[in-house]
């Protein structure tokens, strides 16, 4: 990317900006992060760069062999990585809670949590646990997941005297789902299934998600963060259901497509780096904050989404 689509903001970054640019100078020595989503897509890259930059990196991945695949190939250009694979299934809340419960039995410290597995634009189907898809891995999972880990952030921030990172990776889409934001009553209803609409209303979820887990975290004087981002347009796997709007893009990409060291670097930055120290709730764009939607800075409907996800996952 390049011309107007470069310009630098108040970070000094900007679309262009890669993984590896941003988090230059960056010791991640000591760290250790759990990206979900971690074999395919920008997941294979920030998991490169976060070990390249010295942190412990926890690759949750549902194909444990396509897992163990990028985990070699990382090792081989960085011999000195540290990294761990294991299996994750968003979809299903059981495979959430057994992975926290393995991670917690390794006894390793979490100072990161990155949450950016996805799906996109899929059929309509229900998940093991008869949710919706989209809604079931792109946010419920991932709220079990965050909710589950969570101590072990706090009790990691406390003993290291250091900051605990939440990252949910959201997207432009959050702008672009059902009119009412949620359909708390009818989520899993087949009959008003728009897939598009379904994507928006999951990713409109991560940002309210980030925003409710903020408050509360402030509340009780925790010294972690959560943040959400739209890492950018990017060609890869995710797009594997619309091959109409995969070619789109291809003829588009020379304008407004990113590469995966590109569409990494919002996560990394968010991540890594000390710019963003004592920052949360914000959304950030090309690696520096921006304006969600007026539905996603909607406290009330945070409030309302948070108590669903509770009901629909048994967390406390």
């Amino acid at each position: 990317m390049g011309g107007i689509f470069s310009k630098k903001g108040a970070s000094g970054f900007s679309a262009s900006s890669t993984a590896e640019e941003v988090t230059e100078g960056v010791d991640g020595t000591g760290l250790t992060a759990i990206v979900t989503g971690a074999a395919s897509g920008i997941g294979v890259e920030t998991s490169r760069v976060l070990a390249l930059r010295g942190v412990h990196v926890v690759m949750a991945v549902r194909n444990q062999d396509a897992g163990t695949n990028v985990k070699e190939a990382i090792l081989k250009e960085i011999p000195e990585g540290k990294i761990d694979v294991m299996e994750l299934d968003l979809s299903s809340l059981a495979s959430v809670r057994k992975f926290a419960a393995d991670f917690k039995y390794l006894d390793l410290p979490l100072n990161i949590l990155i949450n950016n597995a996805g799906i996109m634009a899929t059929p309509f189907k229900l998940s093991q646990d008869n949710i919706e898809l989209h809604f079931a891995t792109n946010h419920l999972g991932h709220f079990l997941l965050t909710d589950l880990l969570l101590e072990t952030m706090k009790s990691t921030s406390r003993e290291r005297k250091g900051e605990g990172r939440i990252v949910n990776v959201s997207s432009l889409g959050h702008r672009y789902g059902y009119r009412e934001g949620f359909c708390f009553d009818k989520i899993n209803d087949e009959s008003r299934y728009h897939r598009y609409y379904a994507y928006g209303q999951s990713k409109l979820a991560n940002i309210l998600h980030a925003n409710e887990l903020t408050r509360r975290l402030k509340e009780e004087g925790a010294e972690v963060t959560a943040n959400s981002l739209h890492p950018g347009t990017i060609l890869t796997n995710l797009m594997r259901y619309d091959g109409f709007l995969k070619c789109i893009l291809k003829v588009l990409s020379i304008f407004i497509s990113k590469t995966v060291q590109q569409g990494a670097a919002t996560t990394c930055f968010v991540a890594l780096h000390p710019q963003l120290k004592g920052v949360g709730g914000e959304y950030f764009v090309d690696c520096n904050i921006a304006k969600p939607s007026s539905q996603a800075k909607d406290a009330d409907l945070a409030t309302r989404l948070w108590d669903f996800s509770l009901s629909l996952t048994n967390a406390k």
